[in-house]
């Protein structure tokens, strides 16, 4: 039986835009964002190359509507629990949705989708905030600043656990450039900035993140 993706005798393949997202997230897991061409894509898809541009003019469009299928994954909130706790859950869901795709936070760089799955993710950050008393100014700038760090972070985590890259920034040549010469602040805090645990980096930034708003807040208030 042939699936949408796949040529029938005598006809062109029929093209399905929800499939052909879900196969250029195969294709990007499988070889990474610089491998994944609309060629390759046409061939897994068992069309021409030209076919792809019914649904997406550019590339970018394509990795735009891909940003938009992993934010699918992000999880809403509790409605249950304070602002704090609401926030970092929704920062904490975005990495998790974009680490489950291998170089999926270079995918969402750069991206700006209006789909269902970013705005929804916008509007619930932005609920959180103004249903805690943040005035629209702040939660609209805290959104961008939770989006940014998160995104930010992920790049980062995703670039030093690439095949073959030691991490984080190569943490051999890094302990031996500053053992080398005098850096002795650095040289006492190697252990945290050649440290793997990224989760930990990205908890403390967080941390830091909330902390600053709550103070933010009261003084506000």
């Amino acid at each position: 039986m042939s699936s949408p993706s796949t040529p029938t005798r005598g006809r062109p393949a029929r093209l399905d835009q929800a499939r052909t997202i879900e196969t250029a997230l195969e294709l990007l897991d499988e070889s990474g964002l610089d491998a994944l061409t609309m060629r390759r894509l046409a061939d897994a898809m068992g069309v021409q190359a030209g076919a792809l541009y019914r649904y997406f003019a550019t590339k970018q469009d394509l990795l735009t509507a891909m940003a938009e299928r992993m934010l699918a994954d992000v999880i809403p909130p509790a409605e249950d629990g304070n602002w704090s706790e609401r926030l970092t859950g929704l920062a904490r869901s975005m990495r998790t949705a974009l680490l489950a795709h291998r170089d999926g936070a270079r995918v969402y760089a750069g991206t700006h989708s209006t789909g269902a799955n970013t705005l929804g993710f916008a509007d619930a950050v932005i609920g959180v905030l103004r249903e805690a008393g943040f005035g629209d100014e702040d939660a609209a700038r805290t959104l961008l600043a939770v989006a940014n760090f998160t995104l930010g972070h992920t790049l980062e985590e995703q670039a030093a656990l690439q095949p073959g890259n030691e991490a984080p920034a190569d943490a051999g040549r890094l302990h031996e450039a500053v053992t080398a010469g005098t850096y002795p602040h650095l040289t006492a805090t190697l252990p945290v900035l050649t440290s793997t645990d990224f989760t930990a980096h990205f908890e403390f930034g967080l941390r830091l993140l909330v902390e600053g708003l709550k103070v933010h807040r009261e003084r506000q208030a």
